[in-house]
């Protein structure tokens, strides 16, 4: 690729791992569209699978911070991962056998479903301190193959999904599912990205840019999440409505053949 698409990728990286730090979900969907109509990659696949790659990068990043500060439940971390990271594989499977063009016109519905999703409020009640045990390890597992599906297909993290999951899986609270959820972001991104790699279907400089300026974004957006304090549901409002208009311009550019 041109300098300048590199560039546009490490900013691209940038500002969604940035919302992601800040709003703690959703961010990722914004990787597609920005590769596509920034960056200027033509392929959506490659598109999906270059996103794919970069958010788990990113998500490690993230990960690491979260277990410095130990608040990831690993047990239910690692469960949840694993089986949802070989559902990632089955769903991006099917994926790379539908039409490009088809595909996003399906990648913006799941959109417009996270941008709504972002909109409701959040609970954050539950058990700070879950532990897995073997009542809860059913719903973890079917709770993960479901996500880990979702996740593979449309190659995004998948956070939004994968927060409500343990949620209701574990009892844990909205903070501790935030935190745990990383591991499974990580994972399903790189399952995805794994099997679009085996296709031809990942640009690795597209990749890297978007991990060098996903660093950036990681380091801007902690001290803005903690100056938004009371505007924070506002911002996420917002960023939610962000989300749900480029659903309609992707929706519009695929309907279109753009």
């Amino acid at each position: 690729m041109e300098p300048i698409q590199l560039l546009l990728a490490g900013l691209s990286g940038g500002v969604v791992t940035l919302l992601l730090t800040v709003f703690g979900g959703g961010g990722s969907v914004l990787a597609v569209p920005l590769l596509l109509y920034v960056v200027g990659v033509r392929d959506p696949h490659v598109a999906i699978g270059a996103s794919a790659a970069g958010v788990s990068l990113n998500a490690l990043t993230a990960l690491a911070g979260q277990a410095k500060a130990r608040r990831v439940r690993w047990p239910c971390a690692v469960m949840f991962a694993v089986v949802g990271a070989l559902a990632a594989w089955v769903g991006s499977s099917a994926a790379k056998a539908i039409d490009g063009h088809h595909l996003l016109l399906i990648f913006a519905v799941a959109m417009a479903a996270v941008g709504l999703a972002m909109m409701l409020p959040k609970k954050s009640e539950g058990d700070p301190g879950v532990r897995l045990n073997r009542g809860m390890a059913p719903r973890v597992a079917v709770s993960g193959a479901g996500v880990g599906v979702a996740a593979g297909f449309f190659g995004i993290g998948g956070g939004f999904l994968i927060v409500p999951g343990l949620m209701w899986a574990t009892g844990m609270t909205l903070a501790a599912a935030q935190a745990t959820s990383l591991l499974s972001v990580a994972a399903f991104g790189a399952s995805t990205a794994v099997n679009y790699s085996l296709s031809g279907l990942v640009d690795w400089g597209v990749v890297a840019a978007m991990t060098v300026g996903g660093a950036a974004g990681t380091m801007a957006g902690l001290p803005l999440s903690k100056r938004l304090g009371a505007n924070a549901v506002l911002g996420r409002q917002l960023f939610a409505g962000l989300i749900l208009i480029v659903a309609v311009y992707v929706a519009f550019k695929a309907i279109t053949g753009g």
